[in-house]
């Protein structure tokens, strides 16, 4: 069987600052990785070849494929010249229901949605989120530098994104990395899963802008807090409304936005943010 290939390569290149001169510089890798069930294949992602068992995972978890970590009763990385296969054996009452909805998706680098077969399937409804922990503001300002601190591979190619899972008391706990948004949050999804955290406790930590995918993917966790350096999307945050969770984004050194269930931070807003 052939071996993973690495999550990153040096390759030369032509650097101009002034004048040309010869350089190398790390990049990450990037290939096609296809998750199938029973052989039947659910979704191609083009994804960094790191963490591919909590990609696993944390993809069957997100999309609702299974209800906990324990239905996959086996995962094989089957490596060829086109790409990964993780080959997934699921409890047969799942595969049932897989094949009953089976759907195709050809994911570019980042695409959540690609390929779906309805629009109801896009807009699909997910878990509300009743947790009433509460955080801290001068904590949670802090969350988005303390993620860039741990990204390894980013601080080696500056190309790729990540997903951290953070709780009180016990710090920044998980750090995925990937080049698309969705499989750093599938591979944390799938970390957390295999430790058997409490996702309701912690907070979910995004490089990355906030669209409705990643959004229904933190409520199937049951994350309650999610706090992002960019702006939400206006479907991401209506789905944050509904799904109960605490969406806060634009995340800086001196303070951040938050969208929606204000609550949390114990924050008193005079305008409706809901």
């Amino acid at each position: 069987m052939k071996q993973l290939p690495p999550s990153q390569r040096r390759v030369s290149l032509v650097a101009w600052r002034g004048e040309p001169a010869a350089a190398t510089r790390l990049i990450p890798e990037e290939t096609a990785i296809a998750l199938t069930y029973g052989r039947v294949t659910q979704a191609v992602m083009m994804a960094t070849p790191a963490d591919l068992e909590d990609f696993a995972i944390g993809f069957s978890l997100t999309e609702g494929i299974v209800g906990a970590a324990s239905e996959i009763e086996e995962i094989t990385q089957v490596v060829d010249e086109n790409g990964i296969e993780l080959r997934m054996e699921v409890a047969g009452a799942r595969m049932d229901a897989l094949l009953r909805r089976r759907r195709f998706l050809t994911g570019a680098t980042g695409c959540g949605l690609c390929g779906m077969e309805s629009l109801a399937e896009a807009a699909r409804s997910v878990p509300r989120v009743s947790s009433g922990i509460a955080f801290a503001a001068p904590t949670l300002v802090t969350l988005p530098a303390a993620l860039g601190a741990r990204q390894l591979l980013n601080q080696a190619t500056h190309a790729v994104h990540a997903a951290g899972f953070w709780s009180e008391g016990e710090g920044l706990l998980l750090v995925r990395e990937d080049v698309g948004r969705h499989n750093a949050l599938d591979k944390l999804a799938g970390a957390i899963a295999c430790r058997d955290l409490d996702a309701g406790v912690g907070v979910l930590v995004l490089t990355s802008r906030v669209s409705v995918e990643m959004v229904q993917k933190a409520a199937m966790l049951g994350v309650p807090l999610v706090i992002a350096v960019s702006a939400p999307t206006s479907l991401a945050l209506r789905t944050a409304e509904k799904a109960g969770i605490t969406l806060v984004g634009v995340a800086r050194q001196d303070g951040f936005e938050v969208f929606t269930h204000p609550s949390r931070i114990g924050l008193e807003v005079a305008a409706d943010v809901g």
